[in-house]
């Protein structure tokens, strides 16, 4: 679901509604202190719940005090975002 390569998370499966919730609690555990980069580039489907998933995971880092950038994000969800109006909120790597 979420793999550990070096510095980076790698979300290995699909980010759609089948898979938030487990998307979501798999991130928010593998998070550790300081920077952490979530690399979306194996993500072959998603949907509108990319982002929430993907806000959650902002929100747990700043809980623990961490920070988290995005890499690779797909298309669709990059056009989500920017009909949602939130890209500005992604922090992109």
């Amino acid at each position: 679901m979420i793999a550990r390569e070096a510095d980076r998370l790698i979300v290995t499966v699909p980010l759609i509604m089948d898979n938030a919730r487990s998307l979501l609690e798999a991130g928010r555990a593998a998070l550790m202190s300081g920077e952490q980069v979530i690399d979306l580039g194996k993500v072959v489907e998603a949907d509108s719940s990319a982002l929430a998933v993907m806000l959650g995971w902002m929100r747990a880092a700043s809980l623990s005090r961490s920070t988290i950038k995005f890499v690779n994000i797909p298309a669709g969800v990059r056009s989500l975002a920017e009909l949602y109006g939130v890209a500005e909120l992604l922090p992109l790597a």
